[in-house]
């Protein structure tokens, strides 16, 4: 990235300026009335989950493969895969106890979820298609089961569905900060 010239800072947003994603009625996330337990976790979690997709919106295959600064590998299409997996980890193997391989991880080289996503049409449309299909069993795990309803984690000890959820959305804040910083460097575009 030495001898890059950075993208000139700007946002959508013509109420709030770079503190916003976009303006009130052009963001589809809800950020909040809900009240009760249930529907506070479900409503964060859909609401993180609608800013990853905002962050990578709008960019091309090469933009999305870009590489954040060496030597990391991080990149809005390897966040993507990534959390492909994170779903499928913990609502298809820890909570439903299926018995299903992962994605990417676990291949025979280290981190393929980050050094596997490349700038190719393919490999973006696999990563979107993996990912869309894991929220999917989620979010429908999720609406047919209790808060209490325990999975059992890799180590044989058990977990709730609530603490799962609380999990999710401390890893999708993670990973939407550091989609922040890669979609500013692509292409300037800041907000929360």
């Amino acid at each position: 990235m030495s001898g890059e010239s950075a993208p000139e800072r700007w946002s959508a947003s013509k109420i709030y300026g770079d503190d916003m994603w976009a303006d009130p009625d052009d963001d589809p996330r809800s950020w909040g009335d809900q009240q009760d337990e249930r529907s506070v976790l479900v409503e964060y979690l859909r609401d993180y989950r609608l800013t990853l997709e905002l962050k990578c919106a709008g960019l091309d295959v090469g933009q999305l493969a870009r590489r954040s600064v060496p030597p990391s590998t991080m990149s809005l299409l390897g966040l993507i895969r990534h959390m492909a997996d994170v779903e499928r980890s913990w609502f298809r193997r820890t909570m439903a106890g299926e018995d299903v391989p992962f994605r990417y991880w676990f291949n025979p080289e280290p981190d393929v979820d980050w050094t596997g996503a490349v700038a190719d049409p393919e490999v973006v449309a696999q990563a979107w298609q993996a990912w869309r299909d894991e929220v999917a069993f989620a979010e429908q795990f999720v609406a047919d089961c209790d808060l209490g309803r325990l999975g059992v984690k890799s180590d044989g000890k058990p977990i709730s569905l609530r603490r799962v959820m609380v999990h999710m959305i401390e890893e999708y804040a993670r990973h939407c900060g550091h989609a922040d910083l890669l979609r500013e460097r692509i292409d300037g575009r800041v907000g929360q």
